[in-house]
């Protein structure tokens, strides 16, 4: 019988950990967000009690359920505070060198074999984060949650090389405990999702800086068109145009090839600190 999961930590306090978070508490969960940020953590917070209190006000949730599920997230900025949890997240910054160096860490914390050790990952190898986790590397396992959390319904579940078969069939129970709709991908550069969606939005920067249209046609044609709910140059914006480059990185040296390169006026937006939606300027001027 699987252990019930009644603690959860989350490694990182920022958009995707937040509402991981989140739902995790509105699912009876524990939860313990860690972060050493402390700015970080104070948005979350501040975020958290937003979304929440709008919640009640549209009578989605009741003002009991929104204050008790708020009570059961804690915050830290010392990572032997998460020690006890019986499921780990990790949602920090998608660079593989801090997750190796904290999966390095995680691995020393958890000997027991029931805890599994997810990582949120958009696009790096699971198996090769898997490698700095050691002897736990058969723990360690993909879980894709996508932005917003609390409204997108699907995890994506990424199987490395080492990933235990029974760890994939407990990260889908989970993902369902969580309301969410798991689909199953293998470790591969991008996995499903990314290797998609980023080529797409890495052709509408190639439209724009070609000249075939002005931003707000592109993402216009797409969305009456194609039916996409958003466009892709205004979905680049709000994922962050940094992390945009650094998934079409992913995929161009996973896949060992250069046709997933980013765009040049992606890279240039890049350079000029023009991330999107963090800092109020990429494609478009949040400013006004």
């Amino acid at each position: 019988m699987p252990k019930q999961i009644k603690s959860l930590a989350v490694l990182g306090a920022g958009q995707m950990g937040g509402g991981i978070a989140q739902i995790a508490a509105q699912a009876g969960i524990d939860v313990t967000v860690y972060d050493t940020w402390a700015e970080g953590i104070d948005r979350c917070k501040a975020l958290r009690a937003k979304l929440w209190s709008r919640a009640v006000e549209k009578g989605k949730m009741t003002q009991d359920d929104a204050s008790t599920a708020g009570a059961r997230i804690h915050y830290t900025q010392d990572l032997e505070a998460v020690a006890g949890a019986d499921w780990v997240v990790e949602a920090v910054v998608e660079d593989m060198a801090v997750k190796a160096d904290l999966f390095g860490r995680l691995a020393k914390m958890f000997t027991d074999d029931s805890v599994v050790l997810a990582t949120n990952t958009s696009s790096i190898s699971i198996t090769e984060i898997a490698t700095t986790a050691g002897a736990a590397a058969h723990r360690v396992v993909g879980m894709h949650f996508f932005n917003p959390v609390p409204v997108m319904k699907l995890v994506e579940v990424i199987k490395g090389l080492q990933t235990s078969d029974d760890v994939v069939a407990r990260t889908f129970a989970l993902a369902e405990r969580l309301g969410k709709t798991p689909l199953k991908a293998n470790d591969r550069a991008g996995f499903v999702s990314n290797r998609v969606l980023m080529p797409m939005i890495n052709e509408a920067f190639y439209a724009l800086m070609e000249g075939v249209a002005e931003p707000e046609a592109i993402d216009g044609i797409m969305m009456l068109g194609c039916a996409h709910p958003m466009g892709p140059l205004r979905l680049a914006d709000f994922i962050g145009l940094d992390t945009c480059v650094n998934i079409m990185n992913v995929l161009a040296d996973g896949l060992n090839n250069d046709r997933y390169r980013a765009c040049p006026l992606l890279k240039q937006y890049v350079a000029a600190g023009r991330l999107g939606d963090k800092t109020k300027l990429g494609v478009y001027d949040y400013n006004k």
